[in-house]
């Protein structure tokens, strides 16, 4: 997989809200992308975080769980339509542009944070052209954790994408068992030399993987660390994109399109139908 080219974290990135719920704490990074910087369950961390050794050199793309928005993996070298006004974005995956602009900016609260659920927003501005407003909300109970996103607009109407990038440890101690993850996809998207898919759909394959998957019922997948914990993701979209090519993490991604799908398969956000989707993470202990 091409690697992304490194860039500074946002502004305003130490500004934690700890969330709260038993023996899990939940820790949001509205500075940083509005990401997930942590999630532990009885000490225990799940995720890479920024100062793990695999995060280093990747920028803001590569730890935490960080939402895909206002777009999710790869634009065709940054160019999509929108009716008749063509528009380029950015390319900061050569040649491609990637992971939309929440993960670049500050978030703002939503309203005041509570113990165990926080809700944050950003206006879009350039180099999206178009008005419009993104709001996270996390909510965190002991057993799970249901994330929101939504994309509204006010004024011109625009397609759009949301989805989120968690970057899950492969192993969850140094002796423990490594990750396996437990999915059936109605297809697989074949994928071009470009990363990007052809438009052909074939019958999965086995991994490494650095592929987006057809899931027509809504995403359903389960990482197992045998032993330790098992994390069942599910999600109100069709889509997930599998990468697990590197040895410490692997990403399990849900997203409202395949990638370049704002070209391919647009949903258009209007004044009076905004796009909101929804994850949820529950975990289990043997």
């Amino acid at each position: 997989m091409p690697r992304p080219a490194a860039s500074a974290p946002a502004a305003g990135q130490t500004d934690a809200v700890l969330l709260t719920a038993g023996e899990v704490e939940a820790t949001v990074l509205p500075g940083d992308g509005c990401r997930l910087g942590s999630l532990r369950i009885g000490g225990t961390e799940l995720l890479r975080t920024r100062t793990d050794p695999g995060a280093q050199g990747e920028g803001v793309f590569g730890y935490g769980s960080f939402p895909m928005v206002p777009w999710a993996g790869r634009i065709d070298h940054g160019r999509w339509r929108n009716g008749g006004e063509m528009h380029a974005l950015p390319v900061d995956m050569p040649p491609h542009a990637i992971h939309g602009t929440g993960v670049r900016s500050a978030w703002s609260p939503a309203a005041p944070a509570r113990a165990t659920s926080a809700a944050f927003y950003y206006d879009l501005a350039d180099p999206w052209p178009y008005a419009g407003r993104v709001t996270q909300l996390f909510e965190l109970t002991p057993e799970s954790l249901r994330t929101t996103l939504s994309v509204e607009t006010a004024e011109v109407s625009f397609p759009a994408m949301a989805g989120w990038h968690p970057w899950f440890r492969k192993q969850l101690s140094p002796d423990g068992a490594r990750a396996r993850l437990d999915f059936e996809p109605a297809w697989q998207e074949e994928r071009g030399s470009d990363h990007l898919p052809t438009g052909n759909r074939i019958s999965p394959t086995g991994g490494p993987y650095d592929d987006c998957f057809g899931l027509p019922y809504g995403v359903a997948a389960t990482l197992v660390w045998e032993g330790e914990l098992s994390l069942e993701i599910t999600a109100g979209c069709d889509w997930l994109v599998v990468f697990d090519e590197l040895d410490d993490a692997l990403c399990v991604e849900p997203q409202t399109g395949p990638p370049n799908g704002i070209n391919t398969a647009p949903r258009l956000v209007t004044p009076i139908d905004p796009l909101e989707v929804g994850t949820v993470w529950t975990w289990r202990r043997p």
